[in-house]
C-alpha cells in the first residue's frame, strides 16, 4: 500500500509539473507576443490583430494594447493630416513668394526690350526720311527684340506647368532627325538675322527614348542660345553620337564663351552673363529641367573667347 500511495503521489507531482510547464509556457509565449505587438507598434505599425476573447490578465492586457494602438493609429493620422496641411499651407506661400519674384523678373525682364523696340519705332516715325539702311537695320532690330519676346513669354508659360507639377510626359521610341530639325526650323529665323549657318554632323538616325514635343523645346532653347552667343556669319554646329549607355548631343559655337565663374549659373533662372547679355535666362532654364524629366543629363563646357559646347545625354 505504501508503494501504492508512493507511487500515486509521484505521478501527481509529475502531472503538477507538466502543469505548471504548460502554464509558463504558454504565459511565457504570450508575453512575447505582448511585447512583439509593443515593438511593432513603436515601429508605427499599427495594422496587428491582437483582440482576444479571452478572460485572462494578459488577454485583459492584449486587449488593452489593442485599444492604444487604435487610439495611436488616430492620433498618428490627425499627425499626418496637420502635417500634410501645415505643408501644403507652407507650399502656397512659397508658391505665392515664387510668383511674386517672377512676375518681379519678369517685368524688369521686358522693360529693357519694349523701352528699346519703343525708341527705335520713335526713330522711324520721327525722321521720314531716315536713310533706307539705317531704318532696315532698326526694322531688323526690332524684330529680333520682338522673336526675343516671344521667347520668353512662351517660356515663362513652360516653365508655369513644370512648377505647378502640371506636366505629364509620354515617353516614346523617336528618332534624332526629327528633334534636331524641327528644332532648327524653330530658330532658323533667328539664325537668319544673324547669318548663323546651322552644320549637322553624324549619325541622325539615332533613337532615344522621350517625349518628342518637350525635348524639341530643350533643344530649341539650346540652339537659340548658341546664335545668341556667337558674331555673325559664325557656325552652330550639332553632333551626335552612341554609347551602349547613352545617346549624345552636342550643340557647339565659336562664340563669346563663358567664365568659369558663370557656368555654374547657366542654368540658373533669369541668370544673365553680364548687362550686355541679350538672353533672358530662362530658356536653359527650360531646358534642363526636360532633358532631366526625360532620364537625360546636360553639361556645358566654354572657353570665353573660343565658344561653348552644351553636351546632352540621353540614357538608353
Amino acid at each position: 500500500m505504501y508503494v501504492s500511495n508512493f507511487y500515486i503521489i509521484i505521478f501527481a507531482l509529475i502531472i503538477v509539473i507538466i502543469f505548471i510547464n504548460v502554464y509558463v509556457y504558454l504565459n511565457n509565449r504570450n508575453v512575447k507576443k505582448l511585447i512583439y505587438y509593443v515593438e511593432e507598434i513603436n515601429k508605427k505599425n499599427y495594422k496587428l490583430d491582437i483582440i482576444s476573447n479571452k478572460e485572462s490578465d494578459l488577454s485583459i492586457l492584449q486587449n488593452e494594447i489593442y485599444k492604444t494602438t487604435l487610439l495611436l493609429k488616430e492620433e498618428a493620422e490627425i499627425y499626418k493630416t496637420m502635417v500634410m496641411l501645415r505643408e501644403n499651407a507652407d507650399n502656397s506661400l512659397k508658391d505665392k513668394k515664387n510668383l511674386k519674384d517672377s512676375l518681379s523678373d519678369i517685368s524688369h525682364q521686358l522693360k529693357t526690350p519694349l523701352t528699346s523696340i519703343s525708341i527705335m519705332l520713335d526713330n522711324i516715325i520721327d525722321d521720314p526720311n531716315m536713310d533706307d539702311s539705317v531704318r532696315n537695320d532698326f526694322i531688323m532690330d526690332i524684330k529680333r527684340e520682338i522673336i526675343n519676346i516671344n521667347f520668353l513669354v512662351y517660356n515663362i508659360l513652360k516653365l508655369s506647368l513644370f512648377d505647378t507639377n502640371t506636366v505629364k510626359f509620354r515617353r516614346e521610341k523617336v528618332k534624332l532627325d526629327e528633334i534636331i530639325n524641327t528644332s532648327i526650323k524653330n530658330v532658323s529665323l533667328l539664325a537668319d538675322l544673324k547669318n548663323i549657318n546651322i552644320k549637322v554632323e553624324g549619325n541622325l538616325d539615332y533613337f532615344i527614348k522621350a517625349d518628342t514635343k518637350w525635348e524639341i523645346e530643350a533643344i530649341t532653347n539650346i540652339i537659340k542660345n548658341s546664335i545668341e552667343h556667337s558674331n555673325e556669319n559664325q557656325d552652330v554646329i550639332i553632333k551626335t553620337r552612341e554609347s551602349d549607355v547613352f545617346t549624345e548631343l552636342s550643340i557647339n559655337d565659336k562664340g563669346v564663351g563663358i567664365s568659369s565663374k558663370d557656368i555654374k549659373n547657366v542654368f540658373k533662372r533669369f541668370y544673365k552673363l553680364n548687362d550686355n547679355d541679350n538672353g533672358f535666362g530662362i530658356g536653359l532654364s527650360l531646358a534642363k529641367e526636360i532633358i532631366e524629366a526625360d532620364n537625360g543629363t546636360i553639361k556645358v563646357k566654354s572657353e570665353v573667347g573660343k565658344g561653348t559646347s552644351f553636351i546632352i545625354r540621353y540614357m538608353k
